[in-house]
């Protein structure tokens, strides 16, 4: 399915984005009172990172992802889950059927989305009393590290921006009408990866790859040279996973 953001030449370096936090994870299932057997659809799901915690949990997942090649990773990825289901759609048109899940949630999705439109999907395939989860990872910018990444990306892209994925999404909750108060939740994790695998993550990122444009390939070779000259097999590479969620009215 072609979308307006396209991740076919991000896919395979997006399998090196770190995991969600499962602490946070953890309270906004217990918060929306998700029990093992319930139903979850989980939009742009990409590579499965959400996915595979909430097939873990035991809750039965339809996964919707528009993108061929971040599909096919995430079907791979969730193989062993007969509890998981995958659909070709997007966030305003996800295919799956009225009245039907207890969670809809968007992990790093919300802000590729027409988000009003994709709150009216929500709302359309949720259960009555059902819930709405949006999340994003988020790395922690006052690492060493992360600081120098950042004066990279500040250097090489003219008026970079985070886009909508480092907003606070209450107010456009709350604009839609459709549900009531916004909870949020957050966890912190450090992951402990290969230099190798961070540097190549980076390749993943939509966010600069649509800033930089030609200029892509050149930021990730600067990031490479960063970490390389650390002298370090292995990175700490601290993270914030930050969700809002809310109830339908």
């Amino acid at each position: 399915m072609k979308t307006e953001w396209d991740y076919t030449d991000l896919a395979e370096a997006y399998l090196k984005r770190p995991d969600y936090a499962q602490s946070a994870i953890d309270t906004m299932l217990e918060k929306a009172g998700i029990k093992k057997g319930d139903t979850v659809c989980d939009v742009g799901a990409g590579a499965a990172h959400l996915t595979l915690k909430l097939a873990e949990y035991g809750l039965n997942v339809c996964a919707v992802e528009p993108n061929d090649a971040m599909r096919a990773n995430g079907i791979k990825r969730t193989d062993q889950y007969k509890n998981v289901q995958w659909f070709e759609g997007v966030g305003e048109h996800t295919g799956m059927e009225d009245d039907k899940f207890d969670l809809v949630t968007f992990g790093s999705s919300f802000n590729v989305c027409d988000r009003q439109e994709a709150l009216k999907e929500t709302k359309r395939i949720l259960k009555a009393e059902g819930w709405f989860a949006c999340m994003w990872n988020h790395r922690d910018l006052s690492d060493p590290l992360q600081t120098e990444i950042e004066n990279i990306l500040k250097s090489e892209i003219f008026d970079y921006s985070y886009g909508t994925r480092r907003e606070d999404q209450t107010d456009v909750i709350n604009q839609s009408g459709l549900f009531g108060d916004v909870v949020y939740v957050e966890g912190t994790v450090v992951h402990e990866i290969l230099a190798e695998d961070f540097i190549e993550g980076w390749k993943s990122h939509g966010t600069v790859q649509r800033q930089s444009k030609e200029k892509f390939q050149a930021v990730n070779e600067k990031i490479r040279e960063l970490v390389e000259a650390k002298g370090e097999k292995y990175i700490k590479v601290p993270y914030t996973t930050r969700i809002w969620m809310a109830k339908l009215k």
